[in-house]
């Protein structure tokens, strides 16, 4: 058992799933292909889709799933994303743009911005995110974050990934990292977050994307709704000196090899001692709290079973059409799971979750963003493109910031 397993204490509930594979008949989604009439059945080689319901407290939910057997060389898991941080597309264009064969929405997102009028809404996701071996961001302040309560013992800095060695796992990456210049060092609070630690500086780059710069300095660690701060500075590095500041955080593309520094309060004067010439380096890195794997995928979510167990506190009242992964046969068979938004089935609580992905064979199980959001493709033999499996519950495939691809060589 991990350090992170103990930390987690759990309560069991029962939940009595209602298994009856089949298909679904269902209408077009616009924009995407139809969830009609697609029985379970092999999708690729290590490759299972599954729909079966779920008789949760609120009435009968409706799970599409998809086994993904990583035993199996041919098959690997990958992050999906629009190729910015700041930036989101549906899970179907997502996957054909890779030439996934299956996939799941990932990590929830700022989605608005009715809080601070004015500011540009980014789009980019709460958690860590690892693509390909690479990082791309760190997590935004727990108070900063979209999405229902953490369940005790969880942050914003909780990931699901998949380790070079081709074993999923669940884990914490938490960012460190520095700014060091002639006249003084400072650590980095970010990299390319929508949201910024009160007093501190975060790192943007060619990552980020075009999108304003300025949410990163609004509200606080415990309150995502408070004003933007008045005290900001931005720093631009390139060639590993400061070639402009700017008292206001910008917009637009950073280039290759660029890194631009903003920062709040604190931060923000130390980032004033900063004049076009000077030397700075700056360094970042995620570091993983229990595994000395490196990550060739993370996202971010939370986890809602551990060690076999749910978590204490998970919310047993709210339902909601929600998407998550499980973890088993030693992080070598993974679940993809997300239950139909159609108007025929209830949601579950984050607790009927838990169970029911125990109930499925995981051992580990990680939320994912629910509601809209919620979204489960998979490509038909033989098709050129993914079809949505489940019905969204808007009616149609919502933008989102990254989600977790399947993919198969031959």
């Amino acid at each position: 058992m991990t350090e992170r397993q103990r930390r987690f204490t759990a309560g069991r509930r029962a939940l009595t799933l209602l298994t009856a594979l089949g298909s679904l008949a269902g209408t077009a989604l616009v924009g995407a292909a139809p969830a009609s009439g697609v029985p379970g059945g092999r999708i690729a080689p290590g490759v299972v889709y599954e729909q079966f319901d779920i008789q949760g407290t609120q009435g009968t939910a409706h799970g599409h799933l998809l086994r993904v057997d990583l035993t199996n060389p041919h098959v690997t898991l990958d992050l999906l994303y629009p190729g910015k941080v700041a930036a989101r597309d549906t899970v179907s264009r997502l996957a054909d743009a890779r030439g996934a064969v299956a996939g799941v929405n990932g990590d929830f997102f700022n989605i608005t911005e009715t809080q601070h009028p004015g500011v540009e809404v980014t789009g980019a996701s709460v958690g860590p995110a690892v693509a390909s071996g690479r990082t791309l961001k760190a997590a935004v302040p727990n108070g900063q974050r979209f999405g229902p309560a953490l369940p005790p013992g969880t942050s914003t800095e909780d990931v699901l990934g998949m380790g070079v060695d081709r074993r999923a796992r669940l884990d914490d990456l938490t960012l460190t990292g520095s700014v060091r210049t002639a006249i003084g060092n400072f650590g980095l609070g970010g990299l390319n977050q929508y949201a910024l630690p009160v007093n501190s500086v975060g790192a943007f780059t060619a990552d980020w994307g075009s999108v304003s710069r300025v949410r990163a300095t609004c509200g606080t660690d415990t309150d995502r709704a408070a004003p933007c701060s008045t005290d900001t500075h931005e720093v631009t590095v390139r060639g590993g000196r400061v070639v402009a500041t700017a008292d206001t955080p910008g917009r637009g593309a950073i280039e290759a090899g660029t890194t631009v520094l903003v920062g709040r309060e604190a931060g923000a004067q130390e980032l004033r001692k900063l004049v076009p010439g000077q030397p700075v380096k700056v360094r970042h890195r995620l570091v993983a709290a229990d595994s000395k794997i490196p990550y060739r995928f993370a996202l971010g979510g939370y986890p809602v079973l551990a060690g076999g167990q749910p978590l204490a506190g998970l919310d047993a009242r709210t339902a909601a059409v929600r998407s998550a992964v499980g973890i088993g046969g030693g992080g070598r068979q993974v679940l993809l799971f997300s239950l139909d938004g159609g108007p025929a089935y209830k949601g579950l609580t984050i607790a009927e979750i838990a169970d029911t992905m125990r109930e499925l064979g995981s051992v580990d199980a990680f939320s994912l963003d629910g509601g809209g959001s919620s979204t489960l493709v998979a490509r038909a033999p033989g098709a050129a493109g993914v079809a949505v499996r489940n019905h969204p519950s808007g009616g149609a495939e919502r933008a989102v910031p990254n989600g977790i691809g399947v993919f198969t060589t031959p």
